[in-house]
């Protein structure tokens, strides 16, 4: 960026904190009506910051301040705090009816000006920054697979279902094909020495990182326009959830984490193509099985939306993109064990981990985990049920519940994982009364019944 902005410097991201939330505020604050539920939101919204700035500081001087490990566990202690009034706002929005327009302080077009602006910034940053090694481990784990194949070696690698990264790595073999042929404008030469061939395997995953995660935020992006423009009959909506979405001190913290952006990605795509079940169900698939299997305790929710129309077409997009993973991880595989050992990762078919855990559960009790895991499912369960009739509003505020619950127990850092649901909990605060917005009435009856019913109406 200084290369291209004379003296550009990024902003601290404390001083990015302050700002922002600032600016937010004179944005979307209803000044006229304080004790809105509009207003409560955005308040929430900003207590994400501090347990934030906390565990980011705390990971840059781990090992150098004494203090590091103390502030890593209160920023994380903040962090689930802040997650479990959230979780409980969520689970009580079906019950909010009454959703009083309450539009943006600014306009369509300064929204949109403001949007893309910050939208550059941030993808500028993602390319002219130095991506983590939580970033670069999906493209790092492609290239093992690679030289295991070019070399043959045995199947005995060391166990990574306990990766923080997306499970399913071989969804990035396409980015970083095409990637690498507009980097090097030509076929690549093969690299003489090893350590160039290792400078050119990271220069590569560099890339690929940077690319997934630019395609992600914009694919997000686009989703909350999309989805205030096509579903809640509101563009302002969908475009004053997307410059929030950017404007957050979490984007610009994590905005190179392809584990934190591709999953959100996907789940806003799921939304957006809710009146296409198959394709809704695609993109549950592929969210479930390709990046972290999380999603997969979205599916009583979305099975019962479908209940009344659309369910057979929905499951059927689901198997068909996890059996298309399923394949292509086969076909992959450098033998049978291996196979069987991705398979067991990409839908997490263990008993909870106790070792090696991060996060909050360095310091609790990882036996606090279970009950909590059980919570879980009983909520996941639960919302096959309740509530008994559902419309959008239910769907996206439901997906958001489970998406942020899944913190509370994920073994990893569970708790910065926030893009997980803050594209869907900001279509929660922005959306309308989407009571008319169920399966029954909104979708058709399928091109197959569609057919048959032709058939029947000429034959008669």
């Amino acid at each position: 960026m200084p290369e291209i902005l004379i003296h550009y410097e990024r902003v601290n991201p404390t001083s990015w904190a302050y700002l922002s939330s600032l600016l937010m505020l004179a944005l979307f604050f209803k000044f006229n009506r304080i004790w809105s539920m509009r207003n409560v939101d955005l308040l929430l919204l900003t207590t994400l910051a501090p347990g934030l700035l906390l565990v980011q500081w705390a990971w840059e001087n781990m090992g150098i301040a004494e203090n590091a490990g103390s502030i890593e566990f209160f920023g994380f202690v903040w962090l689930f705090s802040a997650g479990g009034v959230l979780l409980v706002r969520l689970l009580f929005d079906p019950a909010m009816v009454r959703r009083p327009l309450l539009e943006p302080n600014l306009n369509a077009s300064g929204l949109t000006f403001m949007g893309g602006a910050l939208l550059f910034f941030l993808m500028a940053n993602v390319v002219t920054g130095k991506p983590s090694p939580g970033d670069l481990s999906p493209a790092r784990k492609v290239e093992e697979i690679r030289a295991e194949q070019a070399d043959g070696e045995s199947a005995d690698q060391p166990d990574s279902f306990a990766t923080d990264g997306p499970g399913y790595w071989l969804l990035y073999l396409l980015p970083r094909i095409s990637t690498q042929q507009v980097i090097e404008g030509s076929p690549q030469v093969g690299a003489e020495t090893p350590a160039e061939q290792a400078q050119q395997t990271h220069r590569v995953a560099q890339v690929t990182a940077r690319v997934v995660a630019i395609l992600s935020h914009v694919a997000i992006v686009a989703g909350l326009i999309f989805v205030g423009y096509l579903h809640f009959d509101n563009l302002k909506a969908g475009l004053a959830s997307a410059t929030l979405y950017l404007m957050l001190p979490y984007t610009a913290l994590w905005t190179g984490s392809v584990d934190h952006a591709l999953p959100a990605s996907l789940l806003v795509g799921a939304v957006v193509l809710y009146r296409r079940p198959m394709l809704s169900g695609m993109m549950i698939g592929l969210a479930a099985g390709g990046t972290i299997y999380y999603p997969m305790f979205l599916l009583p929710l979305w099975c019962s939306f479908y209940w009344d129309r659309g369910l057979k077409r929905f499951l059927a997009g689901v198997l068909l993109m996890v059996g298309v993973l399923v394949i292509t991880m086969a076909f992959t595989s450098t033998s049978t064990e291996k196979f069987l050992a991705n398979l067991v990762q990409m839908f997490g078919l263990r008993v909870p981990v106790s070792t090696d855990l991060e996060g909050i559960w360095k310091s609790w009790s990882y036996y606090y985990r279970f009950p909590i895991i059980a919570a879980f499912v009983a909520l996941s369960v639960s919302f096959a049920i309740w509530p008994a009739r559902k419309n959008l509003g239910t769907l996206i505020s439901g997906s958001a519940a489970l998406m942020l619950a899944a913190q509370f127990w994920h073994p990893h850092n569970g708790g910065v994982f926030v893009a997980w649901y803050l594209p869907l909990l900001l279509l929660v605060i922005f959306r309308p009364n989407l009571e008319d917005r169920t399966a029954l009435l909104e979708l058709g009856e399928g091109w197959w019944i569609d057919r048959r019913k032709a058939k029947r109406a000429s034959a008669g």
